[in-house]
Parts: C-alpha cells; structure tokens; sequence
C-alpha cells in the first residue's frame, strides 16, 4: 500500500490493490509526485486510521510495517504520531532524504535503530539502499512473525467496533461527541481530531470503559475530522469517523447611525454574544457613493 502526504494525505493504493509484483512496479511507475507542506504527523495518523484496516485490505494476523520517506522536518508533532503506532506494535522504518531532520527519523523510527534509520544526499542515492533495506524488512517479518499472537481477534466487526458516533452541542470553540460502543469493550479509545484543511492532528486517549468525550478550544467557523479508535491488546477495531464544522463567532447586528454632525456621528449596535472587544473602521466614501 502507499500513501502521499503534504498538508493533506492521501491513499494512491490499498493494500488489497495489487497482488503481483509487476502491478505494483507499473503503479510506482505512474506515481506522481505531490509537492507541498510535510505534516508527518498527520501522514503517520492518515496511514494508521485509513491504511491499515481490514477493509483497505490489511490482515490481524499479518506483520504491520510501515516505511517513512521524508525529504524535509516535518512542521507537525511525528513523535507523537509515530508512538501511537509503535505502541500498537506498528514497526516503523524512516528513510530521510537532502533535508530530512536526522535527529527526527531516529524519534520516528522503531528499535533498532541501527537497521531502522536511513538517510541519503539525494533521491538517485535511493537506489544503493534497496538490496540492503529488501533484506533488513524480510528478516524483521521472519522474526517478528514467530512470536505468539495468542490473543489476536480473528476478526473485526460489531464485536471490536464502537457504532453511531454522535456529534451534538456545536458551538464556536466547542463539540460534544458520542458513540455506542463495541460489544467486547476495548482497553482504551484514541479520539484524534484535526483541521479538514490541513493542521496538527490533536489527540485524546480515553478509558475504555467511557464512550463521550466533549473537544473544546477549538477554532471557529472550521470544518473538523473526528475519529474514535477501539484500542485492543494486540489489534485496532474499525474506527467511526465524523465531519462537522464549528459555528462562526457570533457577528453585531442592527448597525444605527445617528446624532450627525459636520464632524462626528454616533453609532449603535446590538452585541455579539461573548465578545470581549469591538474594532470600528471608518473612512470616507469615495465621491458619488451613497452616504
């Protein structure tokens, strides 16, 4: 599977997508580049929450890794990110290029580092790590694959996954949110919640004994993405996701003008509701507009 990222991520293909590796070779081959910002963070969450699901074809049983490539510091919190899918047995390898932030790959990256971390002057220097990397990601599915996974669910579905989110109680800077949850309750929820267009996604991690959670100092008139995460000992449960916009501040209304005079006026207006201060601009019509 892989996913292209700059200030909006977005999946070029599943992992249920291809299933030969000359497919995959023709779909590099028509990739095309997305320039832009590098929320790394926000990349990190997108392949967690979109990527790695059974229904873009990922399997409980299988070995979860993800491979990093990032020429520039990402402008968003990739720890943060990346601990979340390191603490869910996620193994990422982070592959920096020209200006990537060493110290930051080494944050991002799983243990061992030594095999984990790379980083080359240049893209055509890509090239000399394949032989190297095809290996180092072959044995660690060997080795990791051994391991007992007793207690993986077999499966996901109503027994592993929260339903009917509910998002209610919208103000300026506040949202309430809600689901039921799955019938064998989880150890923990993520709730991560971002800008539509692009910021730092924010995260709470809640009980998995509760199923409400109210989000506040959010910023106004802005479009949210919201996800609940059912968090297992070994496995994620289908998450539910939801859109809503906060409300725009309130505005003054009934604007009056009166007690004119060669030099002065008065002005009047209903307030805004929660407003602390009000700016007043005035200058003068241009010749021929109405007064």
């Amino acid at each position: 599977g892989l996913s292209q990222y700059s200030s909006d991520p977005r999946t070029e293909w599943d992992l249920s997508a291809y299933s030969t590796r000359e497919q995959v070779l023709e779909a590099v081959r028509n990739l095309r580049y997305k320039g832009g910002n590098t929320f790394t963070g926000l990349a990190l969450t997108h392949v967690l929450e979109q990527n790695l699901k059974p229904d873009a074809g990922a399997r409980l049983e299988a070995e979860k890794l993800v491979i990093l490539l990032t020429d520039g510091k990402s402008q968003d919190d990739a720890n943060l990110a990346a601990q979340t899918l390191k603490n869910l047995g996620i193994e990422i390898f982070a592959i920096g290029v020209k200006n990537a932030d060493e110290a930051e790959l080494r944050q991002v990256a799983s243990e061992p580092l030594e095999l984990t971390v790379y980083n080359v002057l240049d893209f055509p220097l890509l090239s000399s790590l394949v032989g190297k990397l095809t290996r180092v990601l072959c044995t660690r599915i060997k080795e990791r694959s051994h391991k007992e996974t007793a207690d993986t669910p077999v499966n996901t579905g109503p027994q592993l996954s929260p339903t009917d989110l509910k998002i209610s109680a919208v103000t300026s800077k506040s949202m309430h949110l809600a689901w039921s949850p799955p019938l064998r309750p989880p150890n923990k929820y993520r709730v991560v919640y971002y800008p539509s267009k692009g910021g730092t996604p924010k995260e709470v991690v809640l009980e998995g004994a509760v199923s409400s959670l109210q989000l506040s100092n959010l910023t106004s008139h802005t479009e949210y993405l919201v996800s609940v995460i059912p968090v297992y000992d070994t496995a994620l449960g289908d998450g539910l996701r939801g859109v809503t916009s906060t409300l725009p501040l309130s505005s003054p209304r009934s604007l009056r003008v009166s007690e004119l005079s060669h030099n002065s006026l008065r002005l009047s207006w209903k307030a805004a509701q929660g407003a602390t201060h009000y700016l007043v601009l005035c200058s003068a019509a241009p010749d021929g507009a109405e007064d």
